[in-house]
């Protein structure tokens, strides 16, 4: 699906850097050409590239035409890449750029290309020597391909550019080749997206605790949430990750201090885990404080993953733990299960990413990886400026982000 920058291609190389934005709306027409606009390039569509294998190289389906009536003197390609995937070479004529996370997009990486040679009225080319690799990480990963017949640069955030030292890439004309997709015509250049699937698993685990104490004590409890890997896990447009941790605390106890999370029932926290992507070695922890009121025979809590389905979590053993209790002189342990960690107990201190008493709404923890678990509702929270609009069965998606342009 489209994105196409709607600033004129005059104006914009006249005054330099402008901030522009395009929203194209699930099934709306193609963007209006622009009344003296230059030649047009057809971004061919790329299909969503399965089964790659972690430590792989693969080639991207990339094509596009000049739809105008005049040559060409020059194009620039850009490639964007989650952190998944990687270039396996960066040719002489190309640029790197690596970019962190910023408006709750993952960090990425970009690569463009200069082709200093004709591009043909009518001419289908594809280019050599730019191939991707999946590193040990990779899952689900977006590649953006962009097309334009000037450099329009990098996103804002990126790093100093890096030239390449591989041998120079080079556009290759594809005879008899027809072409379907997204056209730059009367825009600065076209974008697509296409989702890499990586055959790979992520084991999202949990762990419990086992607490001690009389009544009348107030105990420190501490619950985690872990991504073990070896793949970072990526939301948007992929299946889902488990964005909560149910956390239950034994009977006979209260939370005097919470970590922030949703309570939609008494004794029971629903903390999210994250709100757009989990890196690989990620760990989440939920700190509360627990007063023992009263002894209760057999009590335990328990923390465990939601239940979103997870087809890359192949080890459900992990899902779930105990949260056991032993209260002095009530003569039984609370639970018979095992617990995945050991609390702490005591009076004062401070609770790591603690909220609001009340525990209703708020962050759910701390982060061991690069994003901030928070909760303030049970939906994802859409990112400012930052969106992504999917279309079921095309294998691209348009781009909707804030950018800075660039000359």
């Amino acid at each position: 699906m489209l994105r196409c920058d709607h600033s004129f291609r005059a104006l914009r190389r006249a005054v330099g850097t402008i901030g522009v934005g395009a929203l194209i709306t699930l099934g709306s027409a193609p963007c209006a050409v622009a009344e003296g606009s230059g030649a047009g390039l057809l971004l061919g569509t790329i299909a969503p590239i399965d089964g790659v294998q972690p430590g792989s190289t693969f080639e991207a389906p990339v094509a596009f035409e000049n739809q105008g009536t005049q040559t060409l003197e020059k194009v620039w390609l850009r490639y964007t890449v989650t952190q998944g995937l990687d270039y396996a070479d960066v040719p002489s004529n190309c640029v790197r750029w690596d970019i962190g996370s910023y408006d709750e997009l993952p960090a990425r990486s970009q690569m463009t290309c200069e082709f200093d040679q004709a591009v043909e009225p009518g001419v289908v080319y594809a280019p050599e020597k730019l191939t991707l690799k999946a590193l040990d990480r990779a899952l689900y990963d977006d590649l953006d391909v962009a097309v334009g017949d000037y450099d329009f640069g990098p996103d804002e955030g990126a790093s100093r550019p890096v030239r390449g030292t591989a041998p120079a890439a080079k556009l290759v004309e594809q005879p008899g080749s027809v072409l379907t997709g997204s056209s730059s015509v009367g825009h600065d250049y076209v974008e697509a997206r296409v989702r890499v699937n990586a055959v790979n698993t992520a084991d999202f685990q949990v762990s419990g605790a086992r607490l001690e104490g009389r009544v009348g004590d107030t105990l420190d409890l501490q619950v985690k949430f872990i991504n073990a890997g070896p793949a970072w896990v990526l939301v948007e447009p992929g299946p889902p990750v488990p964005t909560r941790v149910l956390i239950k605390i034994p009977s006979g106890t209260s939370a005097v201090k919470t970590p922030g999370c949703k309570k939609p029932a008494a004794g029971t926290y629903d903390c999210f885990v994250a709100q757009g992507w989990v890196e690989e070695d990620q760990v989440n922890t939920y700190s509360f404080k627990l007063r023992i009121d009263k002894a209760v025979a057999g009590a335990k809590g328990s923390v465990a993953l939601n239940a979103e389905s997870r087809p890359y979590d192949v080890n459900k053993a992990n899902d779930e733990a105990d949260i056991l209790l032993d209260v002095e002189g009530s003569g039984s342990t609370g639970g018979s299960g095992s617990a995945g960690s050991s609390g702490s107990t005591g009076g004062g201190g401070t609770t790591e990413g603690s909220g609001g008493g009340g525990g209703t709404t708020g962050g759910s923890g701390t982060t061991g990886g690069d994003l901030a678990a928070t909760g303030s509702g049970s939906a994802l929270p859409l990112a400012g400026g930052a969106a992504a609009v999917i279309t079921a069965g095309a294998g691209t998606v348009l781009l909707v982000r804030r950018r800075t342009a660039r000359r």
